[in-house]
């Protein structure tokens, strides 16, 4: 059935006036009715507490109440009579103001019990609970007191001082949707009980200095419009901020959560004072947005601090801050600065960084030189290779060289672990229904499996969450055990695997023993192990020759000193290994699989076949008789030439000598380093072939040594690095 445009016109009247009717009746949920207050109606609230989870509480609820200086008869007679309730003793009595207006100023200390901070004299009003806290702030003032003393500072040089009086709340403050129109001044106040002021507005600003809660309190979805003071405020229990906008400046100094604080989606737009904070449990800043600049300066974080998805438009300082526990910043986005510099961070803690966002023109991130570096942990390198970027490049920019090539190195750390995890992994695509099932997946799933890749093959681990059978719980266990590619014939399978292992191992090569290039100390480690290495081989081929019928071994005495330098140059090069590495065990084991079994092979095989060969009392090396000096010797390879004139020039080293032994070692550096202070080379005439095969494969790893190394100084020199990365 067709309708006309009249009908369309009669739909469109009939919505309009249901809209008109019942717009009242919506508005009048959404803003209760408030009754203004008067004298005779407050004293009749007074005079009939309302009963509320075990305690009586003044029901001052849904009131227009006008405590302007024009109504200040009204004012005052409303302070008095209030505070005289509330101070009567027995049954602690609570106060509830929610959904109420007031109109002017409100000092809330005129409506508690005042109380002495210091001194023996407390109230007979008060519980042994309520005396207990009451006693633990004490302690903790009169320990503040005796430290400024100590400091040789007066009241009046202390600022931080709390006054000698406070007021005592003993039954609960609810504040719910509650507006306070002019200036709300909670300031030097002990809530000993629960404050609930959820939705509360505070249009002209607030000041809660030095407050004390005792029970958990709660801001959530409140409003600030002007100043928020909270200074010297202390949390005993949860501190719930969420949704909170603060329109003016915030002011959180020297205060102290010894509980969870959560101050989720919550919108600051002003300046945000958080310094000489101490936060004793977990921090939730999610989903945040800073407008202006914010300050986390000398703050204490015992547990984890909470920034995931917040947003800071200016500068974020965490300067000279202690932190004990992991930072999330997944996802967060810094438009300007965050400056950790002078931070302190405990071996539990780092700064997890993935999904991190800095791409302004000005955005950077700010460190103490070699330390910010370590404590910026990503866990995975998709999704993740832009953010390593911009840190290398942020690093660079600084030039604070040794943390951008330890981003670097972070990320070709993912990058092995990316390589072996596609080596070894099993590929959703692929895998059989019994591998699925070993892997981890339950029957129903692993068919879900199967028939969501015959309709279409994985592309990513991510898309196993869209199988509906497959729960976040069963994708945390397998996602380090599967991959997502894309199905080849086996020929190409096989070639591709081939590829990613060489890319692996070779990848694992630099990371074990040059952390990618990043770290000199480490490949000087190496470097001095493996030339005392070859230096003891090459002493024992040369020396140990034969012990019958004559024999031509090496004295006592020159075994020792052998021992002794390579004993030296050994723990210097462990020393730096274990300094600098990161897995210092594993880079030793990589470091004796390319150096160990070839030429100890090679040495079983020349001790099993023996040698009887002339020039037997001679030794294998010769050296270049007519000069003695410090040499580079890049070119230089380690035989001697077959033109007799050369022939000439080169001697066979003297065994006879007590120095002689400083040869070997020479000749090791030589042939490694390229680097000694003689030219000394193997001779071409009467000598194993084994002995030679020895020499050659040193000489060969030491061209790949001197590769490395200088790559390593072109990435560790300021000046050079500079010139190679800003070219």
């Amino acid at each position: 059935m067709k309708i006309g445009i009249r009908g369309w016109l009669w739909f469109v009247i009939l919505i309009l006036v249901f809209l008109l009717q019942t717009a009242p009746v919506l508005a009048a949920i959404a803003q209760p009715d408030r009754t203004p207050l008067t004298l005779e109606l407050l004293q009749a609230r007074l005079r009939s507490p309302i009963p509320s989870e075990g305690t009586r509480i003044l029901d001052l609820r849904r009131l227009t109440i006008d405590l302007r200086p024009e109504n200040a008869t009204f004012r005052d007679q409303f302070y008095s009579l209030v505070q005289e309730q509330l101070q009567r003793p027995g049954l602690p009595l609570g106060l509830d103001l929610s959904y109420s207006r007031i109109e002017g100023d409100l000092v809330i200390s005129k409506l508690g019990l005042r109380a002495p901070l210091y001194g023996d004299a407390l109230s007979p009003i008060f519980t042994t609970a309520e005396k207990a806290q009451l006693q633990r702030d004490r302690r903790r003032l009169s320990r503040l007191s005796t430290l400024s003393q100590s400091l040789l500072l007066t009241p009046k040089e202390n600022l931080q001082v709390s006054p000698a009086q406070i007021s005592v709340f003993r039954g609960p403050v609810k504040l719910a949707q509650t507006r306070i129109s002019g200036f709300a001044d909670f300031s030097n106040t002990f809530f000993l009980n629960r404050l609930e002021a959820q939705g509360a507005q505070f249009p002209s600003g607030a000041d809660w200095s030095q407050v004390r809660f005792s029970l958990p309190v709660s801001f959530a979805s409140g409003s600030f419009g002007r100043e928020a003071q909270f200074r010297n405020s202390i949390f005993f229990s949860k501190a719930e901020f969420s949704q909170v906008q603060f329109r003016g400046e915030v002011n959180f100094q020297s205060s102290e959560f010894w509980a969870t604080a959560n101050f989720n989606r919550s919108l600051f737009y002003q300046p945000a004072n958080f310094t000489r904070v101490q936060w004793q449990g977990n921090i939730d800043f999610a989903q945040t947005r800073w407008r202006e600049q914010t300050l986390f300066n000398k703050d204490k974080f015992s547990q984890s601090l909470f920034l995931t998805d917040a947003t800071f438009d200016k500068a974020a300082l965490f300067r000279e801050v202690q932190f004990s526990r992991p930072v999330n910043l997944r996802g967060a986005s810094i438009l300007d600065r965050a400056d950790f510099s002078y931070s302190n961070f405990s071996k539990d803690a780092y700064l997890n960084v993935p999904g991190l966002r800095f791409d302004s023109d000005k955005a950077k991130i700010l460190g103490d030189p070699g330390q910010i570096g370590r404590v910026l942990s990503v866990p995975t390198l998709q999704s993740n290779e832009n953010l390593l970027r911009e840190l290398v490049r942020n690093f660079r920019r600084l030039e604070q060289i040794s943390d951008a090539n330890q981003i670097d190195y972070t990320t070709q750390m993912l990058r092995s672990r990316q390589l072996r995890q596609r080596l070894i992994g099993t590929n959703l695509n692929t895998a059989t229904r019994q591998k699925l099932l070993h892997i981890g997946f339950r029957q129903n799933q692993t068919e879900a499996l199967i028939a969501r890749r015959t309709q279409q093959p994985f592309r990513n681990l991510s898309e196993l969450l869209s199988v509906t059978e497959v729960d976040l719980a069963t994708y945390i266990s397998v996602r380090d055990r599967v991959i997502a590619v894309e199905p080849l014939p086996p020929v190409l399978n096989a070639l591709n695997r081939l590829a990613i292992g060489f890319n692996w191992l070779s990848l694992s090569l630099l990371l074990l023993l040059s952390r990618d290039g990043t770290s000199f100390w480490l490949i000087f480690g190496v470097g001095l192990v493996t030339v005392a290495y070859f230096s003891v081989l090459f002493w024992f081929v040369d020396r140990w020759r034969r012990r019958y019928p004559k024999p031509i071994l090496p004295t006592w005495e020159e075994f020792l000193s052998v021992m002794s330098l390579a004993t030296v140059l050994n723990l210097s090069g462990l020393a730096a290994i274990f300094r600098n590495a990161d897995r210092p065990w594993m880079t030793l084991g990589c470091w004796a699989i390319v150096t160990l079994p070839i030429p100890f092979l090679l040495l079983i095989l020349l001790l099993r076949q023996g040698r009887y060969h002339a020039q037997m009392d001679a030794s294998y090396f010769v050296e270049e008789g007519t000069l003695r000096q410090l040499r580079i010797l890049i070119g230089r390879l380690p035989i001697i030439p077959r033109e007799p004139l050369f022939r000439d020039r080169y001697l066979p080293i003297l065994w006879e000598h007590h120095w002689n032994w400083l040869n070997y070692f020479d000749f090791s550096f030589n042939n490694f380093l390229r680097f000694g202070f003689n030219d000394i080379r193997l001779r071409d005439q009467n000598i194993p072939g084994l002995v030679t095969t020895i020499v050659w494969y040193q000489w060969s790893l030491g061209t790949l040594y001197i590769a490395l190394l200088l790559w390593t100084l072109s990435r560790t020199i300021p000046g050079l690095n500079l010139l190679i990365y800003f070219k």
